[in-house]
């Protein structure tokens, strides 16, 4: 058995509106670790981290490197990542916090923890409340009624997907559509008209589609913008607006799995097979 190293990592996720989507025992690692380390967007948030932590150290500077000549997000996050483990390896309990949920677009989290545990430090990973809980409860989504895909839209575009337009589709960072550089954080309409060409080999162009946001503090409202596919491009988008495709055909059944399931169902069932 391998003895761990002093020095402990919890990443936790600190939800998508402020302290109310928290869980107890996200809220009870940030008050007890001896330094958190976050990336929060909202200014509230941030505050009201501040003042439970012991010590706190903000993470948020660092997107400033994409300003830099040659530095990508890539950069940003493995210099978060080094912030983190230093403190793990002054012998620390670290808690790394993240808005939404620390593993759901978050690869800082899940980098962290992977070399934590390499070098021998204990390191988990607590749920949280993410962009798509949310999504689930302000659309009245429910994933399991038609089945659900999920990507982000870069690598929906970039890659040969298969697409089934009988189940919700939910593209994530619609904002960043075709942002190869990884230097950018926004898109443009020739980007997002190439989006609109993929898409349309499933979907009709007036299909309808949910451009998505989930408000952040109890004073702001959560987006839910209907639109039809072919406006997309002139569409306003931010780095945290979600494209929602709802299914644009009915689901076929598979007759022959049907007529097997039921001849299995008309068999008669032995003792001696049921035992």
């Amino acid at each position: 058995m391998i003895n761990k190293k002093q020095g402990k990592l919890i990443c936790v996720g600190t939800g998508m509106r402020m302290a109310g989507q928290l869980t107890p025992i996200a809220q009870s690692y940030i008050e007890t670790s001896d330094v958190v380390i976050a990336a929060v967007p909202n200014i509230f948030a941030r505050k009201w981290l501040q003042g439970i932590a012991k010590e706190y150290i903000c993470l948020l500077g660092y997107y400033s490197d994409c300003d830099v000549e040659g530095k990508s997000r890539r950069d940003t996050y493995r210099r978060m990542v080094d912030t983190i483990l230093a403190q793990v390896r002054a012998g620390k309990t670290v808690c790394a916090a993240f808005y939404g949920h620390p593993g759901v677009f978050a690869c800082v989290g899940h980098m962290a923890i992977l070399e934590a545990r390499a070098e021998g430090y204990s390191a988990q990973m607590e749920p949280g409340i993410s962009a798509e809980d949310c999504l689930v409860a302000d659309l009245g989504i429910d994933p399991a009624q038609f089945g659900a895909q999920s990507m982000e839209t870069t690598q929906f575009m970039i890659y040969q997907r298969k697409i089934d337009p009988t189940a919700l589709l939910i593209l994530w960072q619609p904002g960043l559509a075709g942002e190869l550089s990884l230097k950018r954080f926004d898109t443009n309409p020739a980007r997002l008209q190439i989006l609109v060409n993929k898409l349309a080999r499933d979907y009709p162009l007036d299909h309808p589609v949910i451009l998505y946001e989930a408000a952040t503090h109890p004073l702001e409202q959560t987006r839910m913008d209907t639109i039809l596919l072919k406006d997309l491009p002139a569409a306003s988008l931010q780095q945290i607006t979600t494209l929602v495709i709802p299914p644009a055909r009915a689901m076929q059944p598979d007759q022959d799995i049907v007529d097997q399931l039921n001849a299995i169902a008309a068999t008669p069932v032995r003792l001696e097979q049921a035992a």
